[in-house]
């Protein structure tokens, strides 16, 4: 069982947007002394829920300090990136990191971004297949032209070539975050493995993956390839010596987060949107995930573990918005709950 966390640079009430990425950076760096498998970045523009615009660049900054955790984006938006751009990008990190960095790719949503990046509301609603199969030909083979709806280019080299530098791997590895099973059998036929959001519950998310598996084999995805899928399950992670202590700090801190990050999502096409109860949804999250005491932590990753087959985790735990408990929180996953798994 691999255990990373799930980093969002998220603005507290109260915060500034310096604060709120030192913060994300502080946590990756103590997630890899603390003995994490990885850390997962998430990408948001204009909204206070993430300051972070681009997971891909903070990647290529924690790549750079750190030595041994690996480190993927979660998710790098691909209506609003050139999959060509960004396949360069992860080619680039994935040569000069070793291997540690997993680009981690999703729809997004129909939000303003589509008008900002010019990309509007096609490529949300219709174009996501196309930019995945040019990102995964990009990765994969020596050359590559576009002949599709959205993309339309000559033949060029690729150029920095991931599979030329690490014989060992054939590029980074690719997971596409999945909330529907429109998403689900996109990911399956490619033989990807899926991201799940927290909001799904152990029995959904099983549901998922016997749905992706049974995707996989109709598209004659190889047996071993549809075994060793690493589907990564997100969820949050607050420990606490009680478990009202810990769900106490994140129904203090949450719940304004939620509602200035997510009140602040601007549609583009001015479609009416509506946003759950925050202090509801984080009371949710509480039951759902590891919040409590060491050993309720371990066990709770243990049976999602069982019920859904999934063995890697992104744990949000900058739940309750402060730097100082932040740290302690990672290192006392590190040190408490990850032995009792192993």
């Amino acid at each position: 069982m691999r255990v990373g966390s799930f980093v969002l640079g998220a603005q507290f009430p109260g915060q500034g947007h310096g604060e709120a990425l030192h913060r994300a950076v502080r946590t990756a760096e103590v997630a890899e002394e603390s003995g994490l498998d990885a850390v997962w970045l998430a990408e948001h523009h204009f909204v206070p829920y993430g300051t972070c615009p681009s997971a891909v660049t903070l990647a290529a900054l924690l790549l750079g300090r750190t030595r041994r955790i690996r480190v993927g984006t979660a998710v790098s938006v691909l209506p609003t990136a050139h999959p060509v751009a960004l396949g360069e990008q992860a080619a680039l990190l994935h040569i000069t990191s070793g291997g540690r960095f997993s680009l981690g790719v999703g729809r997004g949503g129909p939000w303003v971004d589509l008008e900002v990046f010019g990309s509007g509301l096609a490529a949300y609603e219709n174009g996501f297949p196309e930019s995945l199969d040019l990102l995964m030909r990009w990765l994969r083979e020596p050359s590559v032209g576009a002949s599709g709806d959205r993309f339309r280019f000559r033949e060029v080299p690729v150029v920095p070539r991931p599979s030329e530098a690490l014989a060992e791997t054939p590029g980074p590895e690719v997971v596409v975050a999945c909330t529907s099973p429109v998403s689900v059998r996109l990911a399956a036929e490619r033989g990807l493995p899926m991201l799940l959001g927290m909001h799904a519950g152990d029995e959904e998310k099983a549901e998922m993956v016997a749905l992706w598996r049974r995707h996989a084999r109709a598209a004659g995805v190889p047996a071993d390839e549809a075994a060793a899928a690493g589907h990564v399950s997100a969820g949050v992670c607050q420990i606490a010596d009680r478990r009202a202590d810990a769900a106490e700090a994140l129904e203090k801190a949450m719940p304004g987060w939620l509602r200035q990050g997510l009140g602040a999502h601007v549609t583009v096409d001015g479609r009416p949107r509506r946003m759950r109860d925050p202090l509801a949804y984080t009371e949710l999250l509480c039951g759902l995930h590891p919040v409590g005491p060491p050993g309720l932590c371990a066990d709770r990753l243990a049976a999602t573990g069982e019920r859904t087959g999934i063995t890697r985790f992104a744990l949000l735990v900058e739940g309750s918005g402060d730097l100082a408990a932040t740290e302690e929180n990672v290192r006392r996953l590190g040190a408490e709950v990850l032995p009792r798994l192993s």
